[in-house]
């Protein structure tokens, strides 16, 4: 998420906090358009403002948030997110209250990512010719060793690093350039077990079920 080394998150309490949806928003929201107030955070994610300050005060507590430069007379706080990454790594040494609050927030993250998605394809048809074309939708099955692995891994990073909206400056982006995601994963796919066939055989006629061999139903 940024150019520094991603802090690798493992209090308990503080992945459950993130872990809510609407925190989740206000800190994207934070990070991708910059400081904002209460209000403005609140207006994007459709609580509150009362509801969005508190949810801030909680980031904040976690070391997710801070405080921004005042504006103008300084009456109404302004948040920022904290410029740093994060990694959420479950590790087999976890005990089972940091394992559980790591699943948590992955399948938070992994439902905002979602949710993006979801959103695009519904959008596409109201998108330009040219960001239609632009965009992709793929899901490659591989063949590679864990090396291998972790090298395409590398090396992804690497091509989307300078694009990424915590590095590249506005300022320097072409024109007509604007707020796109990339959603990358690779994993090691989860053996698929076989439930094999069925053991027991139904009769075809209403009302009647029962066991028996396969030529039996057939004779029927």
């Amino acid at each position: 998420m940024t150019g520094h080394r991603p802090m690798a998150l493992s209090d308990p309490k503080a992945m459950r906090a993130l872990a809510h949806p609407a925190r989740l928003a206000m800190l994207t929201r934070l990070q991708i358009e910059g400081a904002a107030t209460a209000t403005e955070v609140a207006e994007v994610v459709g609580v509150t403002p009362s509801a969005a300050s508190y949810h801030l005060r909680m980031l904040a507590k976690y070391g997710f948030v801070e405080d921004a430069p005042p504006r103008g007379d300084g009456r109404e706080r302004v948040w920022q997110a904290r410029d740093r990454g994060m990694s959420v790594t479950p590790e087999p040494e976890d005990e089972p209250e940091v394992r559980a609050a790591k699943d948590l927030l992955i399948r938070a993250f992994r439902a905002s990512a979602d949710d993006e998605v979801s959103r695009a394809l519904a959008h596409r048809e109201r998108e330009a010719v040219e960001w239609r074309d632009a965009a992709i939708w793929m899901r490659s099955i591989l063949l590679v060793d864990a090396e291998e692995l972790k090298g395409l891994a590398k090396r992804i990073e690497e091509l989307i690093a300078p694009y990424r909206v915590s590095v590249r400056a506005r300022a320097d982006a072409t024109t007509g350039a604007r707020i796109a995601e990339a959603q990358i994963n690779l994993f090691p796919r989860a053996e698929r077990r076989t439930p094999g066939l069925p053991t027991e055989v139904h009769d075809m006629r209403p009302g009647r079920q029962h066991d028996a061999q396969p030529d039996q139903r057939l004779e029927e």
